[in-house]
């Protein structure tokens, strides 16, 4: 099959036409839709079809998740709350390491650079006596 030519000069392709189509079809369609899904009716209506869901749904949740921990007790596994719990006192312990950490830094800041009003200063021969009585 020879290169085929259209009257305008480009390449002669058969589907062209289906494509064009098509993508005209599909680009009113997405205007439309985003059209549709940004009003008001369209937020309202989701808005009440996930209340209803989530009302619906909310007895079928509580009891998996009863059953669900059933089976983590009898299988001795810890639970979400087990976790919570857990990561709570951990956190708890974290902030009071911190605390700790803070006063010894403090403390031996004022190791380090003592003060001379809280250091009074000896005499040399009390100093003298007391390195000699060692």
């Amino acid at each position: 099959m020879p290169d085929e030519r259209a009257p305008n000069g480009k390449d002669f392709d058969p589907v062209g036409a289906f494509r064009e189509v098509r993508d005209n079809y599909l680009d009113v369609w997405a205007k439309t839709m985003v059209d549709a899904v940004n009003s008001d009716a369209y937020a309202k209506a989701t808005g009440t079809m996930l209340d209803t869901y989530l009302t619906a749904s909310s007895p079928f949740r509580e009891a998996l998740e009863k059953s669900m921990l059933q089976a983590l007790s009898q299988l001795s596994m810890p639970s979400r709350a087990d976790f919570i719990s857990l990561a709570e006192r951990l956190t708890n312990v974290e902030m009071k390491l911190d605390d700790i950490d803070a006063k010894l830094d403090e403390i031996a800041n004022s190791v380090k650079k003592p003060s001379p009003a809280a250091r009074p200063r000896q005499p040399a021969t009390a100093r003298n006596r007391r390195k000699g009585a060692k």
